[in-house]
């Protein structure tokens, strides 16, 4: 989501439900330490960073997209939440960074102790860019989550998901969450893409009436 107009829809929407049931998802799967370092790829507006961050305050969040006009919202957040604690200068929920980068990117330094992405995969023409990602990041022993909406069986299907679940949000949205439904994938596939990344231990499983989740460890 390049678009201003995309992301402040976007950065708008009410999703705070869905996010925190991730972080608690992630907590329960993993514990209630995740490690010193998190990374969050594909972190839009900060939703989920802000929540890692505030689930896990010992812990450095950084949050990672390729779209400068989100990563202008979560930190224009960001320094809002700052100016609220200008005696600590810091977060009271951790302590949290953003930096821009399209995956794949060099310039991503790895040794993370959990790697977490949400509503990512499905945006990436070559889908082998989220899970090379995640091998460059995932210290050995990592956690790994990831959430992603998966394709529905058909035309009807996808329709019925767009009137449960976007009827009433901005017309960019219905849009775009029409496109992304489409472009989304099954859980085969991502089995098959985990194989051929050489990442077959992490478990894909189905969830709700429209999300996967990846979930598991780094190898080490």
């Amino acid at each position: 989501m390049d678009g201003a107009e995309q992301a402040r829809a976007y950065a708008e929407a009410d999703f705070s439900a869905t996010d925190q049931a991730m972080v608690e998802r992630i907590a329960v799967c993993f514990g209630s330490q995740l490690g010193e370092r998190i990374v969050d790829l594909g972190c839009g507006p900060g939703n989920i960073t802000f929540r890692l961050a505030s689930r896990y305050p010992s812990s450095q969040v950084v949050g990672v997209d390729g779209s400068g006009a989100m990563l202008a919202i979560a930190i224009a957040r960001l320094d809002q939440k700052r100016q609220h604690q200008p005696q600590q200068g810091s977060l009271p929920c951790g302590s949290v960074s953003f930096e821009q980068a399209l995956l794949p990117s060099s310039r991503l330094q790895g040794g993370y102790d959990a790697v977490v992405s949400n509503s990512l995969l499905h945006h990436l023409h070559d889908p082998q860019a989220l899970w090379s990602t995640v091998h460059q990041l995932a210290a050995p022993g990592a956690a790994i989550y990831i959430k992603d909406l998966r394709r529905p069986a058909n035309q009807t299907a996808l329709e019925r998901l767009v009137t449960t679940h976007a009827a009433g949000a901005p017309a960019v949205l219905q849009h775009d969450y029409r496109q992304s439904l489409q472009a989304a994938f099954t859980a085969p596939e991502v089995e098959e893409q985990l194989r051929q990344a050489g990442l077959e231990q992490l478990l894909v499983r189905e969830l709700e009436d429209r999300y996967l989740e990846i979930m598991g460890r780094q190898s080490a």
